[in-house]
């Protein structure tokens, strides 16, 4: 791994190297074929081959590989991964002494300087999840990093890319430490959730949208009723629910949601028996409540970036003005539709055009209340805005 391979990149992206830019994109060199084994080094040259950064190979589905340092002699080893992690945690030392919230990011990729690697934190134990094999070639020397800069009850791991058979010596998630007992009960601003840090690659809450969850429990729930949609484990309709909704009904295709989302409820102290559950596709529970003409006051609308059922295919880019007008016919009049996507290639201005033509063209009237991104543990890079990926938008439905 200590024998770099030089690159040539392509003059047109040589600037934005030069300024800082993290991500090392499939057009922007010129050969890639020198480029054999994911994890190895790289050395980015101009075209006067003179050294502009160094980064590692590493494919995930955002580009080839990432800068990791503009200093030719800096070496990626131990010490490199030793000094990222202590400013990071630094960098949330505040989010360590807050005895409401026990669950928060680390480490955010590109955001803290290694893009393809995160570490979450719950309660005590560390969860890294790796993005690409070329991360991941890097293991040894991070987890050793980790260990020298933090206190831990365990660490786990997850996979986000196929490893088409290998590494079966460590298939398990668990990594060293003591494993833990599932659930593990963590806190969010005082809110409880059941994690499973051993259980396939999703634990049981997106920790990028726990302001949003906030601010629906102080602001918007009280005395309302709230409709959830692809709920997940029903994080929304739990925050809805402390904050005094009448009743939450909370819609999921996958099976599993059910059970998930009967458990965050009981562990928050609220009846689930209370509340409504639906499995069912999104889309024909929108079609059901036209028909039935069932009204909420809140809206949320929070889908995966793609999604395939039998009989839809969703990808936000194209369907989410139609998923927007569903939305709109079954919200009352006053009522707010919190949107939110993760689609990284979609900017704020654009997203909001989306709301705006979905209004339009039901003849409608609306109105934004307030506007999110990622909160501060997901530190976004300056020279890399797509990192800042979570648009989250509270429209007031004004006729």
């Amino acid at each position: 791994m200590n024998n770099a391979i030089d690159l040539t990149i392509k003059p047109q992206y040589i600037k934005n190297y030069r300024n800082g830019y993290p991500l090392i994109s499939k057009d922007s060199i010129v050969d890639w074929s020198k480029v054999k084994d994911e994890g190895m080094i790289v050395h980015l040259l101009d075209d006067r081959k003179k050294f502009i950064a160094k980064g590692y190979y590493g494919q995930q589905n955002k580009g080839y590989g990432w800068v990791l340092s503009s200093k030719k002699e800096e070496k990626i080893d131990v010490s490199y991964f030793r000094n990222k992690i202590k400013a990071a945690i630094q960098y949330r030392k505040g989010y360590y002494n807050d005895n409401n919230t026990t669950a928060f990011r680390v480490f955010n990729g590109e955001g803290d300087g290694v893009g393809g690697l995160t570490i979450d934190y719950f309660d005590g134990f560390y969860l890294v999840t790796w993005y690409s094999l070329g991360i991941y070639a890097f293991r040894e020397d991070i987890l050793e990093a980790l260990k020298s800069q933090v206190e831990y009850k365990g660490i786990y791991q997850k996979k986000r890319f196929d490893t088409k058979g290998q590494y079966l010596d460590d298939a398990d998630d668990f990594v060293c430490g003591s494993r833990g007992e599932f659930p593990l009960i963590v806190k969010e601003n005082g809110a409880k959730f059941a994690i499973y840090l051993d259980d396939g690659p999703m634990v049981g809450v997106f920790l990028d949208q726990r302001e949003v969850r906030k601010t629906i429990r102080d602001s918007y729930a009280k005395g309302k009723t709230v409709l959830n949609t692809f709920s997940y484990t029903g994080a929304f309709s739990v925050f809805a629910a402390l904050g005094g909704a009448t009743k939450t009904t909370s819609v999921d295709l996958a099976k599993r949601s059910r059970s998930k989302t009967e458990e965050q409820f009981i562990i928050n102290g609220i009846d689930p028996e209370a509340q409504d559950i639906i499995v069912e596709d999104v889309f024909h529970y929108f079609k059901y409540a036209v028909k039935k003409e069932i009204l909420f006051d809140v809206v949320v609308l929070d889908p995966p970036s793609f999604a395939r059922s039998k009989k839809h295919t969703f990808s936000v880019a194209k369907d989410y003005v139609k998923l927007l007008k569903e939305a709109i016919q079954i919200t009352n009049r006053d009522g707010v539709i919190v949107a939110s996507t993760n689609y990284a290639n979609l900017n704020m201005g654009k997203f909001k055009e989306f709301i705006d033509k979905a209004f339009k063209e039901l003849g409608g009237k609306y109105k934004i209340e307030d506007t999110f991104s990622l909160p501060k543990d997901f530190r976004v890079m300056e020279k890399f805005k797509e990192g800042d990926y979570l648009k989250v938008v509270f429209i007031r439905k004004v006729v």
